[in-house]
This record gives structure tokens, C-alpha cells and sequence, in this order.
């Protein structure tokens, strides 16, 4: 059996948005803002896990794990979980697209497919959510209120790789509406004929 095409291109982007929402999940620049270090100006960068501050005028960089306010903030928190639980479904997701998106047995596992697929575009929109619920209080995190953020490279990498789950998703779960398949289901009925034994 021929892979139909929706089903390959939902099993190849999803994948890569999952490497996309992986990234934005471990990086350190879920916010950025112009801070003053002594007399070099620096960028500060946070992310769900690790901040960092780098001296504009020099190579220098200097990160650690996040703590006190902003890391028991309820939305860095929300927004830790939800990516994770995103994180997770979409690996259900996939192990459940290998196994139906080919003739494994004597018949398509169309539904198998098409349900990953509902998995997938789930686990897209908990990774939205958790971007935008760290957006809507990107300013008042912590107890650093007087420096100005603005959403960094990862919010873009979470944003993409989210849309492309969704785009699998959306892609995988067109199985269910998916013509079944007449080679497996012909191998299946040859099986089953009977055949006269001379004795």
C-alpha cells in the first residue's frame, strides 16, 4: 500500500515542530530587556528554566537557573507545565502515527492515524497557550519591574513549531476520512477462501 499523502506530510511536520516547541522549551529567551551592569549596557534574557545577562560591549555572558519570584510565579510555572504536557502528547502523537499510517495488518489503521492526529493539533494548542499565557504577563514576572521586555527568539521558535503540529495534526487526522485500502482488504479475503484438499 502506497502512503496516502496527508498522512506523510502530517508524520514529517510533526517531528519538526516537536523539535521546534523542544527548543523554545530548554532556550533562555522567552524574554528580553536593556539593563545597565555597572556602566556596560546588557541584555537580559529569561526563559521557563535559566536567565542570562550579556555585556553588549563584550563577549561576555554569565547564566543561571531562575529562582525566587519568577520562578514560583503561577504563569512561568502554567507555562512550564503546559509545554511539558505538550511535549509529552505530542510523542504519543507520533508513536500512534507509525503504527497507523501503514498496513501493519491486514487492513489501514485509518482510525489509529486519525486519532494521533486529534493528539497532535491538542498538544499544538497547549503549547500555544502556554506562549500566551507568559506574554500576558511577560512585564510583571518577578520583582524586576522597571526593566522594559520584549518576547524573545524562543517565543518564535515555540509559535512555529506549534503551527506546524497543528498543520500535522490537521494533516494526519484527514485518515479518518481517508478511502480504505483495497490491496489489504483483498490480501485479507484471499486468506480467508477455502480450498478443496484430495484425500
Amino acid at each position: 500500500m502506497r502512503t496516502p499523502a496527508p498522512m506523510i506530510a502530517g508524520i514529517v511536520c510533526t517531528p519538526i515542530g516537536m523539535i521546534f516547541v523542544f527548543t523554545a522549551l530548554i532556550t533562555p529567551q522567552w524574554r528580553e530587556g536593556h539593563i545597565q551592569l555597572g556602566k556596560s549596557p546588557s541584555i537580559k534574557h529569561d526563559g521557563l528554566w535559566e536567565s542570562c545577562i550579556k555585556v553588549v560591549a563584550s563577549d561576555f555572558k554569565h547564566c543561571w537557573p531562575v529562582s525566587g519570584a519568577y520562578q514560583q510565579d503561577p504563569s512561568v510555572l502554567g507555562a512550564r507545565g503546559l509545554m511539558l504536557s505538550s511535549l509529552s502528547l505530542c510523542g504519543v502523537g507520533i508513536v500512534l502515527a507509525s503504527i497507523g499510517i501503514r498496513c501493519w495488518m491486514d487492513f489501514p489503521l485509518r482510525n489509529v492515524a486519525g486519532a494521533s492526529g486529534i493528539i497532535i493539533i491538542l498538544s499544538g494548542c497547549l503549547s500555544l497557550t502556554a506562549l500566551g499565557l507568559y506574554i500576558s504577563k511577560m512585564q510583571v514576572l518577578g520583582t524586576d519591574l522597571d526593566t522594559r521586555y520584549r518576547g524573545g527568539t524562543s517565543l518564535y521558535f515555540g509559535w512555529i513549531g506549534s503551527s506546524i503540529e497543528i498543520l500535522g495534526g490537521m494533516a494526519l487526522s484527514l485518515s479518518f476520512s481517508l478511502p480504505k485500502c483495497n490491496i489489504c482488504i483483498g490480501s485479507r479475503n484471499k486468506d480467508k477462501n477455502s480450498y478443496k484438499v484430495n484425500s
